[in-house]
């Protein structure tokens, strides 16, 4: 039985406040069969849920898209709710059921929707200085009872609702990190079951955040502005269709909370004392409240929640409690993890506790925060007394493995203590395993890393004094990420901050939202994530609008690139970070030995060959001739500056080597002469990496496309100083930004940058996925529309597993290896397709299911290869066996 499933609107399940235009729709098919392939659909849209009257109909369309269907021909409007089903046709012609109805709802879409005007508290209340976080309120009138309710907020800082008393929305750290300047999101809530016919109230607490808080190495605040203040406008509907607004405006009051501080960076100080319970209740006393003030700040810069919010993910249970030689008490939650911690405490009015954050113990066992230069990361509690009190924080978030505790008395017990995991909610799509614990542990680390690091924007770090969106870790990682989680809208929204914050000259900020000032831009491998990015986007989920959104951006950046110096082929001027971190770096440096010039030039042409192919998908046929010429040329002033005539790379690195084979920068006889020269210098360093951020996300990848798989796993497989899993010996829960944060004697790399969770080194999970498991992208068909499986066993591996849920559905592949044989699941969703090739097969050896290929349904070509069969497989679930020839 053939079914439609899984309807998203850009992205979401029936998302509310949408302000696209022309929403696209995706589906999954779903079959017992094998060789299903859609083709026909058809899409209706009504404001009815049971779709009595038709808005839109687009008739029976010849096509097996299901993924990023463009309703262009529908107009929409403000607030208004859509309902969409869609039926499919097979390609035997049988038409499905109508799928359940979905729907997404559009939010204000003009700047004159809004009526509400932007309020704070009175500077004589609090002013620009004070450290304190304001409450606002007011009350209001439900007359009748309601059909629908809705609120639209955003804020300046962060903000937190109340109404009658219980929270609204599950979303924390609202509206999340912008370029505050330019755009601020708004989020939408349906709060209808939360009014009552009468008396109503609604409050908020506000919060210092990225818009007015600290951020930054040097200590700044004020960055965007120096007052906290929100928007927000309620919408009543009544039964009998009557309309009626609740905005904030001069009717609201403020007052001071018991948030005394409250900082990203350095935790949070809530005195209980100050509490005024039932606040944002209608039956609330607020006559010793005063008046709110109205400021002016635009309204143009609105913009709807475009990224998944941040939620409260997962909760983790505190793992031991202990004594350190120090004498501190502390917890230990076994995880290196990103959120806060809920404690319960019972005590005298007044007392005040402390909970310190850290993620390492020192080589003593003592509690170490060193690594967290100027972050505080303290909570700091002040009991008001009459029983047991129960405390999270609002407005802030740690990076920590281990907790101490200050001030707390009696018996002290784990219970009362939960570690809060934070971070953007995205759909979780990629896993994998294999038959060795240690890389399962690294798959583990890697995974941890994303969570940590994707708190509303990709940061470098989540403890330290930093935490910013470094555009050099996000490219370099981002493929790694789309395979674990449904990554499209996080970097949708990031991406367009970069367009946003991107100078006027084309350079890219090296952090975005850029907060470092605009002289700090520009270098070579970051700001190409103004083109790897959005490439990465469109080849992982088939998001052509992401390349027509951003192709301004890209095209500015390699134009900034190509002004550079006096030769547009080379870029050998400006500032690089270079090969950062790397291990071939001189004493007391943090670059690493390859020549700048050389990593320069090489990411130009990337970022170029990358531009070339975008026009090509959007139809640009006069760019893509000018930027196919552009990449030849500076291909050629490569080759004249790096490479000698006799084929030999100039810059004898590892990374050196990696960028030029990666990029496709050299030819023969040059290409085999290096790709020697790399192994040579693996051999040099006993297997053993040199490369910092630059080079590590490719070496593997690059290892394996020129067919040295083995000296790719014995990469992998080190244990010892420098490699992944010398982390995991050393007990990480998360990539470190050290190969040697820890040493073997227990003493750390440095106190200035030595993060245990920063991901960019995780990008070897790329490796894992496309190589080990063998899940690879076609590029000719974005989205894993169709796809290749085929992986490398190697390395000792007995088994292993990747999976991922494709926009068409999961991809499976599973091997195992047993007594010379080879067993091997592969599923590909309905609607896709795959070119399976089998390792060390023979073709009179294979069985599918028991059967011979030619007998198998779903196999539509089959053929020997010098080491391997190839077969083209239709969608469903098949299992392989054969004997491995050597």
């Amino acid at each position: 039985m053939l079914t439609v499933q899984q309807l998203r609107t850009e992205y979401k399940e029936n998302p509310l406040g949408l302000d696209t235009l022309h929403p696209r729709i995706s589906w999954q098919l779903h079959s017992e069969e094998r060789d299903v392939m859609q083709q026909a659909y058809e899409i209706q849209v009504s404001t009815e849920p049971g779709f009595g009257h038709l808005l839109w109909t687009s008739d029976k369309v010849d096509s097996d898209q299901s993924n990023h269907v463009e309703l262009k021909e529908l107009r929409v409007q403000s607030r208004q709710r859509y309902y969409v089903h869609v039926r499919v046709w097979d390609t035997q012609n049988r038409v499905s059921e109508w799928s359940d109805a979905a729907f997404w709802e559009m939010g204000l879409l003009e700047a004159q929707d809004w009526k509400a005007e932007w309020i704070s508290a009175p500077l004589s209340k609090l002013d620009t200085e004070a450290e304190q976080g304001p409450l606002l309120r007011r009350s209001f009138k439900v007359a009748r009872p309601l059909t629908r309710a809705r609120i639209y907020a955003t804020s300046l800082g962060l903000y937190e609702l109340e109404l009658n008393s219980s929270r609204v929305g599950d979303t924390y750290l609202t509206p999340g990190w912008t370029s505050y300047d330019h755009r601020l999101q708004v989020q939408t809530y349906d709060v209808k079951e939360m009014l009552a016919v009468g008396e109503n109230a609604v409050g908020s607490w506000l919060g210092n955040g990225w818009f007015k808080g600290n951020l930054g190495w040097e200590q700044r605040k004020h960055i965007y502005g120096n007052r906290t203040a929100l928007l927000l406008q309620l919408h009543l509907t009544y039964e009998d269709g009557e309309e009626e607004l609740v905005v904030t405006d001069q009717h609201w009051k403020a007052a001071k909370g018991p948030i005394l501080m409250s900082e990203l960076y350095h935790g949070e100080t809530y005195d209980a004392r100050l509490e005024l319970p039932g606040f944002s209740k209608a039956e609330y006393d607020d006559h010793t409240w005063v008046g709110a003030e109205i400021i002016t700040h635009s309204k143009d810069i609105l913009v709807a929640q475009e990224n998944v919010p941040v939620r409260r993910i997962e909760e983790i249970k505190a793992q031991s409690l202990f004594t350190t030689p120090a004498g501190e008490t502390v917890i230990d939650f076994g995880q290196n993890m990103v959120g806060w911690v809920r404690f319960g405490v019972e005590g005298e009015q007044g007392r005040e506790v402390k909970l310190r954050h850290a993620e390492v113990l020192d080589a003593e066992g003592n509690f170490y925060t060193d690594n967290l230069r100027n972050a505080k990361q303290t909570v700091t509690y002040i009991l008001k007394g009459g029983g047991r009190e129960s405390f999270e924080p609002r407005f802030t978030f740690q990076g920590f493995r281990y907790v101490q505790l200050i001030g707390f008395t009696g018996n002290l017990s784990l219970e009362d203590f939960t570690g809060v995991v934070l971070h953007s909610d995205m759909e979780p799509t990629g896993s994998f395993t294999c038959s060795d614990p240690l890389i399962n542990q690294l798959q583990h680390n890697i995974l941890w890393g994303q969570k940590g690091n994707f708190v509303d924007v990709p940061t470098d770090c989540p403890q330290r004094d930093e935490r910013l969106g470094w555009t050099g870790d996000a490219q370099m990682f981002i493929r790694t990420s789309a395979y674990l989680m449904n990554v499209a809208p996080f970097f949708t929204k990031w991406l367009k901050d970069l367009s946003a914050d991107q100078l006027d000259h084309g350079g890219v900020p090296f952090v975005i939202p850029n907060v470092l000032g605009e002289d700090q831009h520009s270098s070579a491998a970051w700001g190409d994530a103004a083109v790897i990015c959005p490439w990465v986007i469109y080849q992982c989920y088939g998001d052509t609008r992401i390349l027509e959104q951003q192709y301004p951006s890209m095209q500015n950046w390699v134009e900034y690139v190509r002004k550079q110096g006096d030769n547009e082929w080379l870029w050998n001027t400006g500032f690089h970070f270079g090969d950062w971190l790397g291990l071939d770096s001189k004493p007391d440096s943090y670059v690493g030995a390859t020549d700048r010039d050389l990593i320069a030039t090489a990411f130009y042409a990337y970022s170029v060959m990358l531009l070339r192919k975008t026009a090509e998908v959007l139809g640009h046929t006069g760019d893509a001739a000018q930027y196919s010429e552009l990449y030849g040329r500076i291909k050629g002033a490569f080759n004249e500056e790096f490479v000698t005539p006799s084929g030999r790379l100039s810059v004898p690195t590892q990374t050196a080597c990696v960028l030029a084979l990666m990029f496709e920068l050299v030819e023969e006889p040059a290409r085999t002469r290096t790709v020697a020269k790399l192994l040579e210098l693996l051999e040099e360093s006993k297997h053993h990496l040199t490369t910092g951020f630059v080079g590590t996300p490719y070496l593997n990848l690059l290892l394996s496309q020129a067919g040295h798989h083995d000296a790719a796993y014995k990469l992998l497989l080190q244990t010892d100083y420098p490699s992944w899993l010398y982390q995991v010996t050393k007990g990480a829960t998360t990539i470190w930004e050290h190969w040697d944060g820890i040493k073997e004697d227990g003493s750390f790399w440095s106190k200035d940058m030595n993060s245990f969770n920063h991901y960019a080194y995780g990008a070897v999970g790329d490796w894992l996925y496309r190589y080990v498991a063998g899940i690879e992208l076609d590029e000719a068909f974005p989205g894993y529309k169709k796809f290749r499986i085929e992986p490398h066993p190697g390395g000792g591996l007995t088994s292993a597993r990747g999976e991922l849920e494709s926009r068409y559905g999961r991809i499976i592949s599973e091997w195992k290896l047993n007594t010379g044989h080879m067993e091997w699941l592969v599923s590909i969703p309905p609607n896709s397709s795959a070119t399976v090739c089998l390792p060390q097969a023979a073709l009179t050896d294979v069985l599918e299911s028991g059967l011979p290929l030619e007998q198998s349904v779903g196999v539509h070509f089959f053929e020997q290869l010098e080491n391997a069969v190839r077969v083209e497989l239709g969608s469903g679930e098949y299992v392989f066996r054969y004997s491995l020839i050597a």
